[in-house]
């Protein structure tokens, strides 16, 4: 039996999923819950990552080593950064870099010490099943034609970034660092840091709720209750009705 996991950062972005879970059972461990179930014929654990890139690493090795998940699929929201990405677009990513991370000189800026890298990527057959669904998902809502489906890089951080400024300069300074990023949020890093530990299967997919500038804290608690956990709901059903198809 292969298990998906399911993560968010919100009970809000997952609420919907949660609702539609059939037989299921709450557990506790690591003083967080998690529910397993059966969610569109398919085998599945619930989560909530939590906020912040340590929390979301500590919910990830859980749901590994507890609950012997095959593969995570992270579902929320971002703050859009690049050229073209504007709030109620989708983004897929490809690869996460953390925006945060700086161990110069010892190590190059982004560079993760000890693993001679700065991106760590995602699966790149579950993230093509995840944006074949996230624009099947998209489309079966009728929303209207500017709503863009984007794929690429992703930024995590322990910070809310929500200034024009400050959106300005941590684009800027991951582009001069060979970096052009999509999105920016705070856990998706991590999980894939922990899944490329263990060797499993990871893909992400957020809705983007604000452009990462000076409105961002107004956009953002709205957004995720009355837009994203719907998409979130369309995309992953689109994405585990897949999983039956060999």
């Amino acid at each position: 039996m292969t298990i998906t996991a399911i993560l968010s950062a919100l009970a809000e972005e997952q609420q919907g999923l949660l609702e539609l879970l059939q037989q299921p059972q709450k557990s506790n461990h690591a003083g967080r819950d998690f529910w397993q179930g059966r969610l569109h014929g398919q085998p599945v654990v619930l989560a909530l990552s939590r906020i912040g890139k340590v929390a979301a690493a500590t919910t990830s090795t859980a749901l590994i080593e507890r609950f012997n998940v095959d593969r995570i699929v992270f579902t929320g929201v971002a703050g859009g950064l690049g050229d073209g990405v504007q709030v109620g677009d989708v983004v897929v990513a490809t690869e996460f870099v953390q925006h945060d991370l700086d161990a110069s000189p010892i190590f190059p800026r982004y560079e993760v010490p000890l693993y001679g890298r700065s991106r760590f990527p995602c699966n790149a057959a579950l993230t093509a099943r995840l944006l074949q669904a996230s624009r099947a998902g998209l489309e079966s809502l009728a929303l209207p034609a500017k709503t863009l489906l984007h794929h690429g890089l992703m930024a995590s951080g322990d910070r809310f970034v929500s200034g024009m400024q400050e959106s300005r300069n941590l684009r800027t300074a991951l582009k001069q660092g060979g970096h052009e990023v999509l999105a920016v949020e705070m856990e998706g890093a991590a999980v894939a840091q922990v899944c490329f530990d263990y060797g499993l299967p990871f893909a992400a997919v957020r809705t983007i709720s604000d452009r990462a500038d000076d409105t961002a804290h107004v956009d953002f608690p709205v957004f995720v209750k009355d837009v994203a956990s719907l998409y979130a709901q369309a995309i992953m059903e689109r994405f585990l009705l897949s999983l039956l198809i060999r």
